[in-house]
C-alpha cells in the first residue's frame, strides 16, 4: 500500500478514494488516555476540600458566605468543590457573579483563580484586597444560587440547578451530604455532563502539544531550520499563522500544521484552516507552482470519520498528510529534505 505523500499529484487525483483509505488505516486514537497536567486534582485532594467545606457549613445546613470563605482560607480547594456543586464552568460562575452582585468579575479572573487553586493543591492563596473582593462576590453569588435551588420552569426547559443536590436548596444539599446519592441519579447526571469533560477541556492543549513536540523533534534531529509559532501568535502577513514555517517566517517554503482532534466537527474546522493555507500559497504563487508547500500532520479519530473531508485535506496538501505512524517519512517525502543538514 502506498501513502499519498509517496505519489505524484496526478496519481493522487486518479485514486483519491484509495489514498483516503490509506490515511484512515494509519489514524489512531488515544482518547482513553488523558494527560493529567500540572493542574490535575486527584480525588483525595478534592475530598479534603469537600470535607473542609462540609465542616465549615455544618454539613451544608448553614450555608453562609462567611463560613465558605473560612473553609476556603483553610483549603482553597473548597472553592472548586463549591463550583462543582453549582455545576458551572469558571466563566459561567464569573458571569453570574457580575450579574447578581454588580461586582465586575471577568472570565479571565475566574479561570486564573481556578487554575491557581488546582496548581497549588490546597495551599493558601495569596490574595490582594481586590482579589478578595471579587472572590467574596463569587461566593455570595454561589451561596445565593444554592440556597434558592431550582426555580419552576416550563416543561420544555431544564434549569441548570435542577440536580439531585441543588434542586431544593440547602435541604437537598444536606440530604445528599448525609445519605449520599442514588447510583442511578449519579449516572444520570454524569450522562448529562460527560465524564471528565472539564478535565479534557483543560488539557486539550497538552494533547496537541504532544504531536507538535514530535514534529519539532524530527525537524531538530534533521537539522532543519524552522520557526515554531506560539498559540494565537500574530505573524505579519498571515491572518492564520501555521504551526511551523521552514526555513523562516520571512521566506516560508514549507508550512506545517500539526492538528489533533477526536471530534469530526472540529476536524472539519481544521481541514478548512489547512485549505485556507493552501489557497494563500496558490495566491502568492501559481496554481501549478504554489509559493510554499503545505504539510499536514494529523492525529485522532476525528479526522477518520468523514471521507469527503479527508479528500479535501489530501487535495489541499497535494498528498502531504502524515500521521504518527508515518511521521518517520516526514523529511524524505516533503520539501523538508532540501533543508536537511544532518
Amino acid at each position: 500500500m502506498k501513502y499519498p505523500f509517496e505519489v505524484t499529484f496526478s496519481e493522487l487525483q486518479g485514486d483519491i478514494d484509495g489514498y483516503v483509505s490509506a490515511v484512515f488505516s494509519c489514524l489512531e486514537s488515544e482518547f482513553l488516555l488523558l494527560p493529567k497536567g500540572d493542574g490535575f486534582l486527584d480525588y483525595p485532594t478534592f475530598e479534603q476540600g469537600y470535607e473542609a467545606l462540609k465542616r465549615a457549613t455544618a454539613a451544608f445546613r448553614i450555608l453562609e458566605t462567611e463560613r465558605v470563605m473560612q473553609a476556603a482560607s483553610q483549603n482553597p480547594v473548597a472553592l472548586i468543590v463549591l463550583r462543582a456543586m453549582l455545576g458551572f464552568s469558571p466563566s459561567e460562575w464569573a458571569y453570574l457573579t457580575t450579574q447578581r452582585t454588580g461586582v465586575p468579575v471577568s472570565q479571565g479572573f475566574a479561570r486564573s483563580l481556578d487554575r491557581a487553586i488546582r496548581l497549588h493543591k490546597g495551599s493558601a492563596l495569596k490574595a490582594s484586597t481586590e482579589t478578595r473582593r471579587r472572590l467574596q462576590a463569587m461566593v455570595d453569588a454561589a451561596v445565593g444560587l444554592l440556597k434558592e435551588g431550582a426555580p419552576q420552569v416550563g416543561p420544555d426547559i431544564l434549569h441548570r440547578l435542577d440536580k439531585a443536590d441543588t434542586r431544593a436548596g440547602t435541604q437537598s444539599l444536606a440530604l445528599l451530604a448525609d445519605l449520599g446519592a442514588p447510583y442511578a441519579m449519579l449516572l444520570y447526571e454524569r450522562f448529562l455532563g460527560r465524564p471528565f469533560a472539564g478535565h479534557r477541556d483543560s488539557v486539550s492543549e497538552l494533547v496537541g502539544d504532544k504531536l507538535e513536540s514530535t514534529v519539532e523533534e524530527i525537524l531538530s534531529a534533521a537539522g532543519v531550520s524552522y520557526r515554531k509559532t506560539r498559540r494565537a501568535e500574530r505573524i505579519p502577513g498571515w491572518d492564520q499563522a501555521p504551526d511551523f514555517m521552514v526555513p523562516s517566517e520571512y521566506n516560508p517554503q514549507v508550512v506545517i500544521e500539526a492538528k489533533v482532534t477526536e471530534d469530526d466537527g472540529t476536524a472539519r474546522d481544521k481541514v478548512t484552516r489547512i485549505q485556507h493555507l493552501a489557497e494563500v500559497s496558490r495566491q502568492r504563487g501559481t496554481e501549478d507552482s504554489p509559493a510554499f508547500e503545505v504539510v499536514a500532520c494529523i492525529a485522532g479519530r476525528g479526522f477518520g470519520v468523514r471521507p469527503e473531508d479527508m479528500k479535501k485535506l489530501l487535495l489541499a496538501t497535494r498528498g502531504k498528510v502524515f500521521t504518527p505512524r508515518t511521521l518517520d517519512r516526514l523529511i524524505e517525502c516533503t520539501r523538508l529534505r532540501e533543508y536537511r543538514t544532518r
